[in-house]
């Protein structure tokens, strides 16, 4: 499932993020990506030890464990603490499939990489290029959105980030470790529950409404890995 999540950020704060970001001292990618992905990463990352990163994670984080979509297709468990990237000066990164287990800086704790997220700091005219390319069972996707706005897709995606040959694209990406590891199971639950929130808004007292609650959870309760 790949799912649009719009306005994680507010406009001010994206304008405000992005001053920090565009004075922020910026390294080569390639630190902190695994040999084979290595080789197809052209871009600017920031230290995961700059205190932006600190600042700017924790801020996210707050915000997307209080997003109901985001919760819901997510069902997160743990989540790997954000990075943050710049694309510029016909940057890429090519095809590659993300690690499937990410060791957090300074820690024993490991997150299993079940879903990938990017949250994208640049408006779509202020760069050519730099296209989100996810490959699905419906072909290549193709994702360019607007500064504040997050894309979550299965982290077993093949995926790239088209050159950019104007202008900057910054970002931010991370990794969520879910409740429920298969995505074809989590989309299910997803989708029953949109259905369980809309039922509930436009018909409180259909006489459905408690089965559906309850297979739901029972669902949640049989795939759930804790």
């Amino acid at each position: 499932m790949l799912l649009h999540i719009p306005g994680v950020f507010t406009r001010d704060e994206i304008q405000q993020i992005r001053s920090a970001l565009e004075q922020a001292d910026w390294a080569d990618g390639k630190v902190t990506a695994g040999h084979q992905s290595a080789k197809a990463k052209h871009n600017l990352q920031l230290p995961e030890d700059n205190p932006l990163v600190r600042e700017i994670s924790t801020q996210m984080l707050t915000r997307l464990w209080q997003n109901p979509l985001f919760m819901s297709a997510a069902l997160p468990h743990k989540v790997f603490p954000p990075l943050f990237n710049c694309y510029t000066g016909g940057g890429a990164f090519g095809f590659h499939i993300d690690n499937a287990i990410r060791q957090v800086r300074n820690s024993v704790e490991r997150v299993r990489t079940d879903l990938s997220a990017t949250v994208f700091f640049s408006d779509p005219h202020e760069y050519d290029g730099g296209e989100l390319v996810i490959q699905d069972t419906y072909g290549n996707q193709r994702v360019k959105l607007p500064a504040g706005d997050m894309v979550l897709y299965p982290g077993t995606s093949l995926h790239k980030v088209e050159a950019v040959t104007r202008g900057a694209r910054f970002a931010s990406f991370f990794w969520t470790q879910s409740l429920v590891r298969e995505d074809s199971q989590r989309t299910l639950l997803f989708e029953m529950d949109q259905a369980i929130q809309h039922l509930t808004r436009d018909v409180p007292d259909h006489p459905a409404l408690l089965q559906l609650t309850g297979n739901y959870h029972n669902l949640l309760r049989r795939w759930a890995d804790v």
